[in-house]
């Protein structure tokens, strides 16, 4: 899609027109969802759309400082969770990526549970390759996320630390 600017068309923003939620309406997501959890005592939303929610607790990698975000796991293997960098099929990333990328030791809590020491890495090309259609069976809409954007989704493996 070109926007039109001084009469001339222009590339499109990333995510413009597509609905793509700006960070501050993701943060308010979160926002919510947490506080949801909380009031309900933990009783609901950990789990959405018969996926375990994550609370991954990344560092910042400008600020240094913790950042933390619920996501679904759509795949789990063993004690490892496996989370997708979508952003809802934005062209952009979103920031925890950049974060475990720069600091991968992270800090997990599944279901309310206590924080688990957890190492986070991108899935190798042979690894996306096994899992990618196995989450797009279960979970579709991840499919139509890689449909609406040209970046291959990362998929992020959160590994117990030893």
């Amino acid at each position: 899609m070109d926007v039109p600017v001084a009469g001339r068309a222009t590339p499109a923003p990333a995510g413009y027109g597509r609905g793509m939620p700006s960070d501050f309406a993701l943060k308010m997501m979160n926002l919510v969802h947490r506080t949801g959890i909380r009031l309900s005592f933990g009783r609901i939303g950990w789990r959405v759309r018969q996926m375990p929610v994550v609370e991954l607790t990344t560092v910042g990698r400008r600020t240094g400082l913790p950042r933390t975000v619920l996501l679904t796991s759509p795949l789990q293997l063993g004690a490892t969770y496996l989370v997708v960098a979508s952003r809802g099929g934005d062209d952009e990333p979103p920031s925890w990526l950049g974060n475990l990328r720069a600091h991968p030791k992270v800090s997990v809590s599944v279901g309310g549970a206590p924080k688990e020491a957890m190492t986070a890495r991108v899935a190798t090309p042979q690894e996306r390759a096994d899992f990618w259609p196995r989450i797009v069976a279960a979970q579709p809409f991840y499919g139509d996320y890689q449909k609406s954007t040209t970046r291959q989704i990362a998929l992020v493996l959160l590994e117990p630390d030893a």
